[in-house]
């Protein structure tokens, strides 16, 4: 594809503001009346006799008169419509009548001529304060467009810029992509960090995009705003494909995840990006951002890390998450919530225990993703009814385990914000871990650094029960939040887990590898053992054996299992 030229973000909203300008084509009627009034001043003056309109006889010098008055005001017009260069073209025309008034007034010695010169005089200084006038008020207007259009911390066009460039995109029938821009974590930098760190890192954030959009790096056209808060806005134009559109969505999110470095602290940012299509997802402006919006929310609910997401028409169906919701309550119901458990080993390949993780089928016997229904879960409330039956599966497990092959394993379960600070959290986990007579150094309660963002006090309360019952304690999907190294002295955790999105960058460059090895060490010298999740290849293990993980987690040596499997599983182990 053809490289296509960028005119920058600065060059587009002027182009913008022009376009509210009077059109040139007025600017050419304006002259062309002018030099007809201008002919026909001089015809009838320079004819004798008279104009006979509705029986009514004119003399023809004052038609002549008539006809020099609408060349003035077509001067007029000028000065008042087209700023400077109307009033330096009306200075130009005054000017070059100077030699006609004296022909007439002083060689033909015509002093009907001399009503016309002061006439003439009288618009100079008409155009001549027009043109001061419009100046201040130029500069005044200028200035409050500036405020309309800009975002007043980064310098980037605002939300209405981007209305305003949709608007004449729509109008002109053009085809573009609206994507909607969201920081991962923002908050935990202002909280931890300080709103000032906060606003350079949104500077920070904000040249970058401003860079890539004006240096024509990608092979399509680009608009960068920032919408609000850690929210950005992206218009690409001038795409052959899909492709190219998330070619160029890619280009902006490496632009972000490069090290941000603030007062000497290295931040690592993320984002999700949502976005839709026009014409092909609408061509209504309020529609447009609906759906980058909704496409935006969707992805942020599904996953962690950096993903980009198209808006589908499933993403704003709220029957599918009703659907689904009376799924999980029937599920619930009839006891049809069930598990399965993925492996974790040591990094030469011993078995340390197993995550269990939430299953649900559908009605006709085909699985449902959990990325579909633990969020509908979270919304509806229900998902601490799922952590606890899983929670209660899972120690069965281990008390069936164990009693079958004496063999001492860890099974690690995720717990919600929502179910960490219910009431009786603490009660139910005592209830079932002595129906099934299991001592709590059995289980590992995965919890994410959210809660230490959150609710920090009363989740380190809970956390402490926990503790004292001598249950493990894991982070779950550490890295991925910035909250963890002011909170996570304070927090008697076991286990560090690293995110799936950071050992997938681990083989694309020695940045992300430094930074996994970064969290290791981190973790050891907190004393505090690290598995990486989502591993993948044996590359992969391989290097996290050389920076000193202590355990893995992935498909590279196991998928989940149904616990039947996971018991045989256990009883070959060594």
């Amino acid at each position: 594809m053809t490289k296509r030229p960028n005119n920058g973000v600065d060059k587009t909203l002027r182009r913008l503001s022009l376009k509210q300008e009077t059109p040139k084509s007025m600017f050419i009627i304006l002259l062309i009346l002018y030099a007809m009034g201008t002919f026909l001043t001089i015809t009838y003056s320079r004819t004798p006799g008279e104009l006979v309109v509705s029986g009514i006889p004119i003399d023809n010098s004052a038609m002549a008169g008539v006809f020099a008055m609408l060349s003035n005001i077509c001067i007029i017009c000028l000065a008042l419509l087209y700023r400077r260069i109307g009033y330096f073209t009306g200075l130009i025309l005054l000017i070059g009548n100077v030699p006609t008034m004296y022909v007439n007034i002083i060689v033909r010695q015509n002093y009907r001529s001399i009503p016309g010169f002061f006439n003439s005089m009288l618009v100079l200084i008409a155009i001549t304060v027009i043109f001061l006038s419009n100046r201040k008020i130029l500069n005044y207007q200028e200035s409050l467009r500036v405020q309309a259009v800009t975002d007043s911390l980064t310098g980037l066009p605002n939300r209405f810029a981007c209305s305003e460039l949709m608007t004449d995109m729509l109008r002109r029938g053009g085809k573009f992509a609206l994507v909607s821009i969201d920081l991962n974590n923002f908050k935990s930098i202002n909280d931890t960090m300080g709103h000032d760190t906060g606003d350079m890192v949104l500077k920070e954030v904000a040249s970058r995009f401003k860079e890539l959009a004006n240096n024509a790096t990608t092979e399509t056209t680009e608009f960068v705003a920032r919408s609000t808060g850690d929210e950005y806005m992206l218009i690409i134009s001038d795409y052959d494909s899909e492709e190219d559109i998330e070619e160029t969505i890619g280009a902006y999110k490496a632009a972000l995840e490069k090290k941000i470095t603030i007062d000497d602290c290295d931040y690592f940012m993320t984002a999700c990006f949502g976005y839709c299509i026009c014409p092909e997802d609408s061509t209504v402006l309020e529609n447009l951002f609906t759906f980058s919006d909704a496409a935006l929310h969707e992805v942020k609910k599904t996953g962690t890390g950096s993903r980009i997401l198209r808006y589908t028409e499933d993403v704003l169906n709220s029957e599918r998450s009703l659907e689904i919701e009376r799924k999980i309550r029937a599920a619930l119901a009839d006891d049809k919530i069930f598990y399965h458990l993925q492996p974790q080993y040591n990094m030469n390949h011993k078995l340390r225990g197993f995550e269990a993780l939430a299953r649900m089928k559908d009605d006709d016997g085909s699985f449902i993703s959990p990325v579909d229904f633990i969020p509908v879960a979270e919304k509806t409330g229900l998902v601490d009814r799922i952590d606890m039956k899983v929670f209660e599966l899972a120690v069965e497990f281990v008390a069936k385990v164990i009693a079958e092959t004496g063999k001492d394993i860890t099974v690690s379960v995720n717990v919600s914000v929502r179910h960490l600070m219910k009431n009786n959290f603490i009660e139910d986990i005592r209830r079932v871990l002595d129906e099934h007579n299991v001592s709590a150094d059995h289980i590992e309660i995965e919890i994410t650094e959210s809660i230490m963002i959150d609710s920090a006090e009363k989740a380190l309360e809970r956390i402490e029960q926990l503790k004292a019952m001598g249950m493990k304690v894991a982070i779950d999907d550490f890295g991925t939040g910035y909250s963890s190294l002011s909170y996570l002295n304070s927090f008697p955790s076991d286990l560090l887990k690293i995110d799936k999105s950071f050992i997938d960058k681990m083989s694309l460059n020695d940045s992300s590898r430094q930074y996994v090895a970064m969290i290791i060490s981190i973790g050891h010298t907190l004393d505090l053992k690290v598995i990486s999740e989502g591993v993948e290849s044996l590359e992969q293990v391989n290097v996290l054996k050389d920076i000193g993980c202590d355990y893995v987690q992935g498909f590279v040596w196991g998928k989940p299992i149904p616990p039947e499997e996971a018991g045989k599983l256990v009883a070959e182990s060594a």
